[in-house]
């Protein structure tokens, strides 16, 4: 419960967390969606491929969409990204001060920090399954060629996120919305495992050498550093997974998670191992940005929460 003390209001830390949290995921979108398109279309193209890589598919969805064609599917991450990593950094909180076992003075080991992160993980799987299938949807709606005729039995395009979302639930009902579920717990619970011992590793390591171990003493160019860095760090165990799941949830003829695996399994025969890291560079190049704003904006928000 809120209490009043000397004018301010104290508010519950999983208050502190689900606010803070919000305000980082909004900055994550903003600063990463992009890149996140281009990931995503690399991801899911068919074989032979249509893209020679991550900078003809800039190019070609500039030409053929324009810079909007970038921004497809934003407003699912928008509304659900918020939400996500409300989850996720309240569902942290509450594993690490059930780690702190109560006291949240307590300083948890990098061990106990990443295990608390891989609960979350499990935990936010929940809910971003069902935001990333309909980002995935608009992400790879490819607008047609000028002139073009539409094709007899084409399936009509979205015309946005909610228009996804309902037609979803309509033809295929909740097991729908959580398609890939299983392979996203699979990816969500190591990523966010190294996504956390990243963050407060490198942030231990920088105070440790410049400011005799105050963490809380680390500058904005070093809180962007710590965050940019996780970004790195959450994709090193679960890049695989993710390009598994971008199939499952844009191709409704795979009828499972296994078909799908064996599938991009076939296609690596040969030495044509790449089809596991299809799209890396665009999400390299979005991690570091976007989780350096994600962190940076969460601590921002929650030392003004607290008044400090």
């Amino acid at each position: 419960m809120a209490t009043l003390k000397q004018n301010t209001i104290t508010l519950p830390s999983w208050v502190n967390d689900v606010v803070a949290g919000t305000v980082g995921g909004w900055a994550q979108v903003v600063s990463g969606h992009p890149f996140d398109t281009l990931k995503v279309r690399l991801q899911t193209q068919p074989n032979p491929p249509k893209y020679k890589g991550a900078m003809d598919c800039l190019r070609m969805t500039l030409k053929e969409e324009g810079p909007a064609g970038l921004y497809k599917g934003v407003t699912s991450p928008l509304m659900g990204i918020g939400i996500c990593n409300a989850v996720m950094f309240a569902a942290n909180g509450t594993f690490r001060r059930w780690f702190q076992g109560g006291d949240e003075t307590k300083t948890l080991s990098i061990f106990q920090i990443g295990c608390a992160g891989s609960m979350a993980g499990g935990v936010m799987a929940f809910v971003n399954c069902p935001v990333e299938l309909l980002k995935v949807k608009l992400q790879t709606q490819y607008k047609p060629a000028a002139g073009a005729l539409p094709l007899t039995g084409a399936v009509k395009p979205y015309t946005g996120v909610l228009d996804a979302g309902i037609r979803t639930f309509r033809q295929q009902g909740l097991k729908g919305l959580y398609r890939g579920m299983d392979i996203t717990l699979l990816r969500d619970v190591p990523s966010y495992f190294t996504y956390f011992v990243s963050y407060e590793g490198t942030k231990r390591i920088l105070a440790h050498f410049n400011h005799n171990g105050r963490v809380e003493s680390l500058s904005t160019p070093e809180l962007l550093l710590a965050g940019g860095i996780a970004g790195f760090g959450a994709w090193v165990p679960c890049y695989p997974q993710d390009v598994v799941k971008s199939r499952m949830q844009s191709n409704l003829s795979y009828k499972s998670t296994l078909e799908c695996f064996r599938s991009l399994q076939a296609e690596a025969r040969g030495g044509n191992w790449k089809v596991w890291f299809k799209g890396f560079g665009p999400t390299m190049a979005r991690a570091f940005p976007a989780n350096a704003a994600t962190f940076f904006f969460y601590e921002m928000t929650m030392k003004f929460m607290r008044g400090e």
